[in-house]
């Protein structure tokens, strides 16, 4: 598989975001792989898509994203009744 470049010769070539596997999902999360991996089989995590059928991977803007979901501490939710 080739690098992804900016191809100055052709400025109509769609330039997508990083992809990233599950180890380095897991170290900008500050998770482990597992975790990761729970995440995805349980449909919890942040979006991912599958190379050639096989290899899981994620944009790093999905990772971003849904860690800008994420609820965050000091904020607390009122339960309806």
């Amino acid at each position: 598989m080739r690098p992804m470049t900016n191809n100055v010769s052709n400025p109509q070539r769609l330039l997508l975001p990083p992809l990233l596997n599950e180890r380095e999902v897991a170290e900008m999360t500050g998770m482990s792989v597992a975790t990761v991996r729970r995440w995805r089989l349980m449909a919890k995590g942040p979006r991912y898509v599958k190379v050639g059928g096989v290899a899981v991977r994620y944009y790093s803007t999905d990772i971003e994203s849904w860690l800008s979901s994420q609820p965050s501490g000091g904020q607390r939710i009122e339960k309806v009744h």
